[in-house]
């Protein structure tokens, strides 16, 4: 995805054909559409339009700094749920090998708490503040 695509499904060449959503993807239509339009306002002046041409092409700061933004939040998303898919892996992996070298046992209340807090641990942004617990007490 580039960072100057509009929306797919929407008619950014004003030809009335939904495209791909991106005036840069679509210059040749674009150009052809401003090479017609060119021509029918000078026509009656006896000039042709042999070719119309888009050289540069940008976008209001506004629309530029709200793409940017999407592309942001896109990446800060798959960041994520790279970082989630591998501590989903690492708590599997210690929930395995616990009870594989049979360290502890747990119910489905245990398991849940600690799969919990492993994935706060692994997932969070900020440096972990350990907890001791020491039992449940009378």
């Amino acid at each position: 995805m580039y960072p100057y695509d509009v929306a797919p499904g929407v008619d950014t060449t004003g030809d009335g054909v939904a495209d791909e959503g991106s005036l840069r993807g679509s210059s040749e239509t674009v150009a052809a559409r401003i090479k017609e339009e060119i021509q029918g306002r000078v026509k009656d002046a006896g000039i042709e339009v042999i070719e119309a041409r888009i050289t540069y092409l940008a976008y209001a700061p506004e629309i530029a700094a709200v793409m940017l933004q999407r592309q942001q939040a896109s990446a800060v998303v798959d960041a994520r749920r790279m970082i989630v898919e591998g501590a989903v892996g690492m708590v599997e992996m210690a929930l395995d090998r616990l009870a594989e070298n049979k360290v502890a046992e747990f119910d489905k209340d245990k398991k849940a708490a600690m799969v919990a807090n492993l994935l706060v641990v692994l997932c969070g942004n900020k440096d972990v503040q350990p907890v001791v617990n020491s039992g449940s007490g009378v």
